[in-house]
């Protein structure tokens, strides 16, 4: 490692960046991997780090089990090394290797147009979306550096036969540096701790990190936690946009340096590329370390790690005018500007991508509707923000979308959503004028070009056509029918505005002389899919879905926030509305309510998917906390009453998240089926054994009443302030993510 004191500041420019690259897109992930580098050398940058697996796209999953994806990326990374890219510039390079029949996750890394390092992932990511583990093995081996034999077409073009792989750092003449891989970040024994105590100064991490809501600040800490103890330099890397699935890469790059952040990148952006630089002091590095006592003892008996030298400079020594680059204040994004910018630059991705003309959306004037067409807003005007800037990627892919000719493209966000968003009301006789007026002015506002379609005579067709065939009409509950009835007449008002949405969105471009198809837009909310409280194939069955991974309550924070913000006002009133499906008829003493009809509120739904999904709380652990937690409000049989409520209904309508739209991933108890909540679909819905076990620990609760009253005491004060119990059987307890610690879920 190199010493310090030598009367010289070493001084280090580093660039890190996010990239949109695209799962299997070989063109578009090389076009831009050759951008980054070209404009961190443009920026005096001699150290370039990359995202994680950037040159195949992080998201091919079982495309990796292919020999022609990594076939592909050998390509691509001959193709760099054959131009004058790494000329000057350490570049590290994300890509999948096979060594030895055995796969592995790989940064690559080059210098004048050699490889002089390859350093396989050690700590695999294998939870929640990440399953790398299918396609991937972890690098285990500690002690040394084995010898990989190149392709025998990249070793003809760069003259190099093998080269160092496995776990170590790189030893220049004037500074070390070494390589995280993502999950290395979040690992309790991380690589960097003993690279750091063998004097690395300078750490690389190349990531495939998602979206989710609230979650920037984990990382964002752990970024900082890594050189704040340790003392270094960290780079960190991340895709940004959607590869090609569910997620949205967040972007983010940034530099920290002993605890500080002295560079940060977007988190939302629609750029394919966005390269980050700073300028650093590494000697201010060796003097933090110096400092620490603990560190200096630590790292005095520390186990020696391999390293490959290089005989190379990197580092320039102080001139007039060069001062390193200073922290930086973090930006962080509300809920409701994530949930605003997120899901939108989702959309556009998967829009230019997927090559359709635009979106059709069923907005029947209820907040979750709403909020998709919000989010279109939102989209369409990040898309005239980034025009007005001079992104000419971004103009290019507006003016094909919207199908713009002769050099012209949108100036007006309303004028683009003409072009690309339909917005249909499907209204029957049990729709209100409300409802109605809401979105006829909230399209107005949007700009969309939008349709008040009566369906009234197609849901007639369909109740006549069952009469000629069983002798027999349905009718709804209020009107005398069964149970059963009322189910099957919402049901058929559902599934035809399903039907009714995807042939408009592939007849209307032909309709208005326009080629190409929409897009049909779902708005499910996850509280509703976690209920089931949804019609199967009905419009929450569509191509995509924005907001399927958003809870309610965020989503009512988000209108709130969106009238104001995106200067759509009427969703002030949309959110004030109380949440109704309008499948009922409306009576002066009868109107229809989401919560009344699920038997439980919104508030709770979240509570009870964050305890099933995030705490792992099956139904006995679940009434055990909630018993705690709600104590002094609901009696332990009112506690179990809820939670048999919800399980009864969750196990009834699991089925349905097999068929759930794709949602854009935005919450940690999302009920996802495809590949974020793996269980069955098959319950037997009466939970007899766990229920049973509910029903005793209520009797020997209720056996010792003395415990109840001293719980209720103790909750009482806990809770001052916490909001009563609300009518209908809802808790009236804050919203997730309160700083109530009643609630601390």
């Amino acid at each position: 490692p190199v010493g310090s004191g030598g009367g010289k500041m070493r001084l280090l420019r580093v660039a890190t960046c996010n990239l949109n690259q695209w799962a299997m897109d070989f063109d578009t992930n090389l076009r831009n991997v050759k951008e980054s580098i070209t404009r961190a050398k443009a920026a005096g940058a001699v150290v370039r780090i990359g995202p994680e697996l950037e040159l195949t796209g992080y998201g091919c999953e079982d495309h990796f089990l292919e020999q022609d994806t990594t076939a592909h990326a050998w390509e691509c990374l001959k193709d760099i090394l054959s131009g004058d890219y790494t000329n000057d510039i350490l570049c590290s390079i994300g890509m999948p290797i096979i060594f030895k029949s055995v796969r592995y996750n790989c940064q690559v890394f080059c210098l004048n147009r050699k490889i002089i390092m390859i350093r396989p992932k050690m700590s695999l990511a294998n939870d929640g979306n990440y399953r790398e583990f299918r396609w991937f093995s972890a690098w285990t081996y500690k002690d040394e550096l084995v010898d990989f034999q190149l392709p025998i077409d990249v070793s003809e073009v760069i003259n190099q036969e093998t080269v160092p792989f496995g776990y170590g750092y790189l030893q220049f003449l004037d500074v070390s540096l070494a390589a995280e891989t993502c999950e290395e970040l979040f690992t309790a024994n991380a690589p960097r701790i003993d690279l750091a105590f063998s004097g690395v100064e300078v750490f690389m991490n190349a990531s495939g990190s998602h979206h989710q809501l609230r979650k920037l600040n984990l990382r964002i800490d752990s970024i900082k936690d890594a050189t704040r103890l340790c003392g270094g330099v960290y780079m960190y890397a991340n895709h940004q946009g959607c590869d090609g699935g569910r997620l949205y890469y967040d972007g983010c790059c940034c530099i920290a340096v002993n605890g500080d952040v002295v560079a940060q990148g977007s988190q939302f952006s629609l750029k394919d590329v966005e390269v980050l630089d700073a300028l650093i002091d590494l000697d201010a590095v060796s003097s933090y370390r110096a400092c620490v006592s603990s560190f200096r003892e630590q790292a005095s008996h520390v186990t020696k790690v391999p390293c490959v030298k290089v005989q190379y400079k990197l580092c320039q020594t102080f001139r007039d005018g060069m001062i390193p680059t200073d922290p930086v204040e973090i930006m962080y994004h509300c809920p409701e500007e994530e949930i605003a910018f997120g899901p939108s630059c989702w959309l556009w991705d998967y829009l230019r991508r997927s090559r359709a003309s635009g979106f059709l959306l069923p907005l029947s004037g209820g907040a979750d509707s709403s909020s998709v067409a919000a989010i279109v807003g939102c989209m369409c005007q990040l898309v005239i923000k980034d025009i007005d800037k001079g992104d000419e990627q971004v103009k290019a892919d507006a003016a094909r979308i919207g199908q713009y000719r002769d050099g012209e493209f949108p100036t007006d966000s309303r004028e683009l959503a003409k072009r690309l968003f339909y917005t249909v009301y499907m209204g029957t006789e049990n729709s209100s004028e409300d409802t109605r007026s809401r979105a006829k002015r909230l399209a107005e506002e949007i700009g969309s070009f939008h349709f008040d379609v009566p369906i009234d005579s197609v849901v007639s067709a369909f109740l006549s056509l069952f009469e000629r065939l069983t002798g027999k009409r349905p009718h709804y509950k209020v009107d005398g029918g069964s149970h059963t009835e009322n189910l099957g007449l919402q049901n058929i008002q559902a599934r035809i505005r399903m039907v009714l949405a995807f042939m408009m969105a592939s007849l209307m471009p032909w309709v208005h002389s326009k080629s190409g198809f929409y897009l049909v837009l779902g708005s499910s909310n996850v509280d509703e899919g976690l209920r089931g409280y949804l019609t199967k194939y009905d419009c929450s069955s569509a191509d995509i879905n924005p907001i399927g991974s958003v809870s309610k309550q965020d989503l009512r924070a988000f209108l709130r926030w969106a009238a104001v913000n995106l200067q759509y006002s009427s969703l002030a009133e949309v959110e004030a509305a109380p949440p109704t499906a309008e499948l009922e008829p409306i009576r002066t003493d009868y109107s229809q309510l989401d919560e009344v009809d699920m038997g439980m509120t919104y508030e709770e739904l979240s509570i009870y998917g964050r305890l099933r999904k995030i705490f792992r709380c099956g139904p006995v652990s679940m009434f055990q906390n909630l018993c705690h937690r709600w104590c002094g409000r609901l009696s332990p049989s009112e506690v179990a009453d809820k939670v048999k409520h919800f399980f009864k209904y969750y196990a009834i309508n699991r089925h349905k998240m097999t068929v759930l739209t794709p949602s854009y991933h935005a919450e940690s108890y999302s009920p996802e089926d495809n590949r974020f909540d793996l269980r069955q679909f098959l319950y037997n819905s009466t939970w007899p054994y766990q229920f049973r076990k509910i029903d005793q620990l209520v009797q020997d609760i209720d056996k010792d009443g003395k415990w109840v009253e001293d719980r209720r005491a103790d909750s009482q004060l806990r809770q001052h302030g916490a909001a009563r119990p609300a009518q209908g059987g809802g808790m009236g307890v804050v919203a997730a993510g309160s700083a109530n610690p009643s609630v601390g879920l």
